[in-house]
């Protein structure tokens, strides 16, 4: 590349970066979520940006592939995953109507050691506004509340184990903001975040959206209570009473042929659950996941190899071959997974905080895009757009809202 041509380049990617941040300090927040400012491929992302935490983990078992210790904001994920975190904060009753915590945010607080966080939030936690291109996000939750808006419009309530699954395409902004809504007990929340790739294809579709109640979530329980399967997402433990969800039109996971799975799973002591193999491996490469989250004082056999808090607890296993989860029987309570499982995309990937392409050039055109047009604008009263107090559980999608039905 010529000297010409890298100046202009740089002198672009200057005159872009220091838009947004005039921007955003006018708005008083960050744009980028949990300091994502990487701009890596897949392969770098994949093979050196994470350190194992222990070789000998794997060298033990056949299935555990890699095993690394669990970090604290977003953990390592493989093609065609993208971002994976989980959100765990012991939010307190609200004092008044407002919905708002008993402290105010500095704009980053992701402080893992206090009891809750404000992330990029001020008064009320959560994310503003802010843009995505290029990818998928998947919101499953397990407690509490989210209120959601965006630039086309849409909005919604959900939690207590909705899920919430958006396509950015060409472009979306959109608030993520987590209201204290009850005055009468703690607003505790637990949930998944998780972003999914696109391939080139289909970078540019369209913004999409699906809400997920939890009462059309599958579950499946083990005939002795000790296991059970939350399936977000795939094929996996679904029964004649029961079908998978279906994703946006354009999601990687709308093809059956991509195996996408994202599964929870919970064991009590004394539980176990077969995980059964992919549906296309060994015949076509699958990535398989596992993220120990929750409960493993005593360790926790995977294909039965124990493995312990020291030993790592984000764990990526050989998808070809039946996974078998046991909770020993001593275990003082349980433990919880997520699995992420799916076809890698196997293209290039570029990443810039909320913007994720192919090439550096399809970034820079993603900022530039977004200068000009604010992918849509922002019709809501407030950045932090949340909803009335009393307002229940609903998706508004395109005009029409809906609710969960009741049990």
């Amino acid at each position: 590349m010529s000297k010409v041509h890298t100046s202009t380049l740089l002198g672009k990617e200057r005159t872009i970066t220091s838009i947004i941040i005039r921007r955003f300090q006018q708005l008083q927040r960050v744009l980028f979520l949990c300091v994502l400012t990487i701009i890596t491929t897949q392969n770098k992302r994949s093979k050196s940006k994470f350190k194992m935490s222990t070789a000998a983990l794997a060298s033990k078992s056949k299935l555990i592939l890699r095993s690394r210790a669990l970090v604290a904001g977003p953990q390592p994920t493989q093609d065609p995953f993208l971002f994976c975190v989980y959100h765990k904060d012991a939010y307190p009753a609200a004092t008044d109507s407002t919905m708002e915590a008993p402290r105010r945010g500095n704009g980053q607080d992701f402080n893992p050691s206090a009891p809750y966080r404000m992330y990029h939030g001020d008064r009320i936690p959560g994310f503003p506004q802010h843009p995505h291109r290029g990818f998928e996000t998947i919101t499953a939750t397990i407690d509490g509340l989210i209120d959601h808006a965006d630039s086309v419009g849409n909005a919604g309530r959900y939690g207590e184990g909705d899920v919430q699954w958006m396509t950015a395409g060409k472009g979306v902004v959109h608030g993520e903001m987590f209201p204290l809504v009850h005055q009468d007990k703690p607003n505790h929340t637990r949930f998944f975040q998780i972003w999914l790739n696109l391939p080139k294809k289909d970078k540019m579709v369209d913004p999409s959206f699906a809400m997920f109640w939890a009462n059309d979530v599958p579950k499946y329980t083990s005939a002795d209570g000790k296991a059970a399967v939350t399936t977000w997402f795939g094929e996996y433990f679904i029964d004649d009473n029961s079908k998978s969800n279906k994703p946006p039109p354009n999601s990687w996971a709308s093809n059956p042929a991509n195996d996408v799975a994202v599964l929870h799973i919970t064991l009590q002591p004394g539980g176990t659950i077969n995980v059964p193999k992919s549906h296309i491996a060994p015949k076509d490469a699958c990535n398989r996941s596992l993220y120990l989250v929750e409960g493993y004082n005593l360790g926790v056999s995977i294909g039965g190899t124990v493995v312990k808090e020291s030993e790592g607890r984000c764990i990526e296993v050989d998808a070809s071959v039946d996974m078998e989860l046991t909770l020993p029987a001593d275990a003082t309570g349980s433990c919880e997974f997520l699995m992420l499982q799916g076809k890698p995309i196997d293209e290039p990937v570029v990443q810039h905080g909320p913007f994720v392409m192919n090439s550096q050039s399809e970034i820079y055109q993603a900022f530039d895009d977004y200068r000009r047009t604010r992918f849509g604008g922002w019709p809501w009263k407030r950045d932090d757009m949340v909803f009335p107090q009393d307002k229940g559980r609903f998706a508004l999608l395109y005009g029409e809202e809906t609710a969960p039905t009741a049990i």
